[in-house]
Order: structure tokens, then C-alpha cells, then sequence
């Protein structure tokens, strides 16, 4: 991100080589349409490109594009004016971004179907955690909420989805 700060273009390629598959996964999983994602994954790096110059240098990418790439989906989901719902049917275009070694289709679409069912603040923070590897500060700041807040969206979207889990199983 530096060296595209600095201008070099071919710096955004390789970011947006590294980095656009966990942030489309992200995106699909928060508004729940894989092509609703795709859009989104250029407005995200359209946003890259735009705020270049506020990004902290030193700063670790991967929470300042989902920060980017998390408002864009909120802005998307307010917009529609969706409200949370429990669903128990996930799109079947819907991939995961990291796909386990032996796979069981019918463990993975109940476990898609459980974080679809979160609530958007507690699936963006167990997504934050767990898929992407960020800490409850990085979450806190990429939110702009406070580290407490952070594990407890956390917290809460773990315990939904482990009942769900129970539920649906």
C-alpha cells in the first residue's frame, strides 16, 4: 500500500491480487449475494484508490480494507433496507474463502447458513475474527467502536451461531 501511496500503480495489481479474495469473501458473506459482492469489491478498491492518501502508513492493510470494504456493505444493506432475519437457505453460489481440506458440503451450507442468520455487527466481528485473523483491536478500530465493544459482538455472534448450530443441526 505504500509503494501505491508513493505511486506506483503496479503496487495496486498486486494488492488487489493479494488481498481481493478474502475481502470478496468478506463481502459475500455480509450482504449474502455473490454478485452484489462482486460489486462491491470494486467499490471497495475504487475507495482504495480514492483514500490512498489517508492511509496510515505502517498500518496493516487487511483491517483497513475491511474497514473500506465493511462500510460499503453496511451502506448497501441500509440501503436496501434489509432487516436480519433467521434464514435458513444460503445461496448456492455462495463459496467459502477458505475451503477446509475434506469438506462436507452439508456441515459447510449449515455453517453458512448459521452466519447468515447473525446479525450484521456480530457477523462482521466473528468474520473480522476468526476467518481474517484480526485482533479485537484492529476491530475495534477498523469500526470505530471500542475493543470491549468488539468482543462483545464477538462473543455474542460465537454463542448465536453456536445455538444455531445446535438448532439447525
Amino acid at each position: 500500500m505504500e509503494q501505491f501511496c508513493d505511486g506506483d500503480n503496479r503496487a495496486l495489481e498486486a494488492l488487489y491480487d493479494r488481498h481481493a479474495g478474502g475481502v470478496h469473501g468478506f463481502l459475500t458473506r455480509m450482504v449474502r449475494d455473490r454478485h452484489q459482492a462482486d460489486d462491491l469489491l470494486q467499490q471497495t478498491f475504487l475507495s482504495v484508490v480514492r483514500s490512498a492518501d489517508r492511509y496510515e502508513r505502517g498500518a496493516k492493510v487487511v483491517p483497513w480494507l475491511l474497514t473500506i470494504a465493511g462500510n460499503a456493505a453496511r451502506d448497501t444493506l441500509r440501503k436496501k433496507k434489509q432487516q436480519v432475519e433467521l434464514l435458513m437457505e444460503v445461496p448456492p453460489s455462495l463459496e467459502p474463502s477458505v475451503t477446509p481440506e475434506h469438506s462436507d458440503p452439508a456441515a459447510r451450507k449449515l455453517i453458512e447458513a448459521a452466519f447468515a442468520a447473525l446479525p450484521v455487527q456480530q457477523r462482521e466481528a466473528v468474520l473480522m475474527h476468526k476467518v481474517h485473523g484480526l485482533s479485537f483491536e484492529e476491530i475495534a478500530r477498523s469500526l470505530n467502536i471500542s475493543e470491549t465493544a468488539a468482543r462483545i459482538r464477538a462473543h455474542r455472534g460465537y454463542e448465536k451461531l453456536r445455538h444455531l448450530l445446535e438448532t439447525l443441526s
